[in-house]
Parts: structure tokens; C-alpha cells; sequence
């Protein structure tokens, strides 16, 4: 392993409690999943464990809207109702288990601005979909969002890059961020015209002065790894061209073959690839500032395997 800081694996039962009913792909069992593979794996003895911190609403406000989080806590409280259109229903605590993902990925960002650590990991996190004022698709807020809004408001960052390689595209940062030039974004995603969110063409390069800093690669149904890497290439030299201050990485498992809610046909490879593609382009650009979210999956053993990869590539293996 590389001298220096260590990397932070956050882990602990307030991340678990954002999980949906018996039945809803998005469930505990993900966590746990996970943690019984990192154990296998004996990453457990090579990384900090660090346990979840909830956020304050104060800190929620950075990127929702006061009268959005109005609502989603009274749902909270009666402890049913839908947030979205249907794939996000509430449940009583939804609120506080929410500001528990936003929080933690917040610990992790300030724990890599300060130095604290070379690298972090967020399993349960990158609620990419959820937008300023709405739910959407398992999110019911935006840590990625809120992340944003934080390193450029009170870290002063100028280039912050999100990378994103979850099977659905990440509309919530996406929209929100569209015309900001400070958001590098890149996301590969199953084509739209597919599968929800239905947005990501590549036509979309984000708008007015944030035009050609938005990067968003579309692929067809049963692409796998061949297409992946290809894909990833692009990503890669166009990160390396802005040159960023920090990296978001939300590597979602729903890529890999044997996904029930998309078809992308990955292998772990992708995920061990990306992971190692961005420790050197983070070396080069940013040291210290690479945090990996877990995003989507909903294949326990895609989970368990992706997420490892890249976890074992955070560590240095």
C-alpha cells in the first residue's frame, strides 16, 4: 500500500436504515451484501472505518429546496405516501436516513480536504436522481448535489468533477448543475431512450457558459465491457483536459451482467478500470481528493463484486 494517509470506508447502521420495504430493489440487504464480501476480501483490516454522520438541515439547504424538505420530512413522519411517481415511497425515519447519506458523503469530502485520508468510500451514497425540489427514482435527496454545492461554497473549489458509471444516468446532478462551468461532469449510462431516467444523449454538453463541460455517453443494451472501456477512454481525456480540483465517483453496480433493471453486461473489470484510470488522473490533477460513492445495484453478488473492485483498487491492490 501507498505510504501516507489511509483510505476511510464509512460503515455503520444509520447508512443501513436508508433501505425501502421488504420487496423494494433498493433494500438493506445492499449493505450487507457488501460488508460480508469486504470482510472476505480482508479489506476490512486495510481501510479506516469511520461511522455515518447525519446532516443538519441547515447543510441540506446548500442544494434543496426549504419547501421540498418540508415535505419529505412530514411524509417522513407519517411514515407512508409517495415522494415521486411511484419508485420512491416514504417510510417513517426516511428523512433522518437520508440526512445520514448526505452527511457521510460530507464527512468524507471534508476528511479529503483536510488530508485526513487519500481516499474515501461511501457504499451507500450517490442519490443521483433526486433534483432541488423532488424525489426521484430511490433518492430521496442528493448528497452528489449537496457535495457540489459544499466544495464550492465553503472549500472554494473552481473545477469539481463528477464522474458517474451507474447504469441510469444522473439527471438530479445533471439538470441542476447544467449550466455551471465549475461541474465537470461525465457519465456512461445505458442509452435513455431505453431506460429511465430517459435523459443523457450525447447531444447534452450543458448549456450557456457551462456549454462542453458536461460529458454524457450513451450506451446500447448489451454493450459490456468492450463498449465500457471504449467509453471510458473519452472520459478519461476529457477529465484529464479540465483538470480538476476534486472527484466525485459514483460507481453504481447496475451495470453488471445479471442486473434485473437494466442491461449493460459489464464485468467487475469496469468498475476495477475506472477506479484505477481516476487514482491517476487524481495523482496527477488533485491528490488526496478521489471520494468513490456505491450508487445503484440491485444483483446482490454485482454489488458485493463491483463495489469491492473498487475498493481494492482505492487500497492499492
Amino acid at each position: 500500500m501507498t505510504s501516507g494517509p489511509g483510505v476511510r470506508l464509512y460503515y455503520g447502521d444509520a447508512l443501513r436504515r436508508y433501505a425501502f420495504e421488504e420487496g423494494h430493489p433498493f433494500g438493506a440487504a445492499r449493505l450487507d451484501a457488501f460488508w460480508e464480501e469486504v470482510c472476505r476480501r480482508g479489506l476490512d483490516s486495510l481501510v479506516e472505518i469511520c461511522p455515518p454522520i447525519e446532516a443538519a438541515r441547515s447543510v441540506l439547504e446548500r442544494f434543496h429546496s426549504p419547501a421540498y424538505l418540508n415535505r419529505l420530512h412530514a411524509l417522513s413522519a407519517n411514515g407512508h405516501g409517495l415522494l415521486d411517481q411511484g419508485d420512491t415511497p416514504a417510510f417513517p425515519g426516511i428523512f433522518e436516513a437520508a440526512a445520514a447519506v448526505v452527511g457521510t458523503t460530507l464527512a468524507a469530502c471534508d476528511a479529503l480536504m483536510a488530508g485526513r485520508c487519500r481516499a474515501a468510500f461511501t457504499p451507500i451514497a450517490g442519490l443521483h436522481h433526486a433534483g432541488r425540489g423532488t424525489a426521484s427514482g430511490f433518492c430521496a435527496l442528493n448528497d452528489c448535489g449537496v457535495a457540489i454545492e459544499t466544495l464550492k461554497t465553503h472549500h472554494k473549489l473552481e473545477r469539481i468533477a463528477y464522474v458517474d458509471i451507474d447504469l441510469h444516468h444522473a439527471d438530479g446532478v445533471f439538470y441542476a448543475f447544467e449550466d455551471d462551468p465549475a461541474v465537470i461532469f461525465a457519465d456512461i449510462h445505458e442509452d435513455g431512450r431505453f431506460i429511465f431516467p430517459g435523459s443523457g444523449a450525447e447531444s447534452e454538453r450543458g448549456r450557456g457558459v457551462a456549454e462542453g463541460t458536461k460529458l454524457n455517453v450513451a450506451l446500447a443494451p448489451s454493450s459490456g465491457d468492450r463498449a465500457f472501456f471504449a467509453a471510458w477512454a473519452r472520459v478519461e481525456s476529457f477529465l484529464d483536459a479540465a483538470r480538476p480540483q476534486f472527484v466525485l465517483f459514483q460507481c453504481g453496480a447496475d451495470g453488471l451482467a445479471g442486473e434485473p433493471l437494466g442491461d449493460l453486461r459489464y464485468s467487475q473489470a469496469a468498475h476495477a478500470h475506472a477506479t484505477n484510470s481516476l487514482m491517476g488522473l487524481v495523482e496527477r490533477h488533485c491528490p488526496g481528493r478521489l471520494l468513490a460513492m456505491g450508487g445503484g445495484g440491485y444483483n446482490l453478488r454485482n454489488v458485493a463484486a463491483a463495489w469491492c473492485a473498487v475498493l481494492e483498487k482505492l487500497v492499492g491492490l
